[in-house]
């Protein structure tokens, strides 16, 4: 089952890669046809992005400045992106009153990210979309399109860990701590 559910997610990911234009370069920035790495993005500022949560209300990436935040980008039919979900409601709930929030990034249909979301009574926001997420996660150093993919940002929106696959609970909490000092 899950190399069924990484054939599938690799798959859908390379045909958003291959269908999507590269995403569009900031200002100031050099045009380049390839993909920036996720090593390329440390120390970086994040880039900022527009997408719809759950009910459709758009939330951009700029509503997080000011506190370290995780983006994590998953989809329902992702085994190891359902499997740590619990553990990132469980850290969102211990570092709220710290000010680190979570933030999920489903690329998925609305309706289903929204009743899966419920189902696992995730206690962080969940964005959704299509080939605007996969466009996202490209710009934010995903360049291989698998899943899961994490990017930990600082309070001054600079990208300061990365992680293409599951989290490791305590490596995301030494780093959630180091991005926070």
């Amino acid at each position: 089952m899950a190399v069924v559910a990484l054939v599938a997610s690799s798959g859908g990911f390379f045909l958003a890669g291959v269908l999507s234009p590269p995403p569009e370069p900031g200002p100031g920035s050099v045009q380049s046809t390839s993909t920036p790495s996720a090593n390329d993005m440390l120390g970086q500022r994040r880039p900022d992005f527009t997408l719809s949560d759950s009910s459709g209300a758009p939330v951009s990436a700029s509503d997080f400045d000011g506190v370290v935040w995780l983006v994590n980008f998953w989809a329902t039919w992702c085994a190891p992106c359902i499997e740590e979900m619990p553990m990132l409601s469980l850290l969102q709930q211990e570092y709220a009153e710290k000010g680190v929030k979570f933030v999920g990034i489903a690329v998925d249909d609305a309706d289903r990210a929204r009743e899966f979301a419920a189902g696992m009574a995730i206690s962080y926001p969940v964005l959704v979309g299509q080939t605007d997420v996969a466009m996202t996660g490209r710009r934010y150093g995903n360049s291989s399109g698998m899943l899961p993919f994490s990017v930990l940002i600082d309070a001054n929106g600079i990208i300061r860990w990365t992680r293409l696959g599951a989290l490791d609970r305590d490596e995301l909490k030494r780093q959630i701590i180091k991005a926070s000092n």
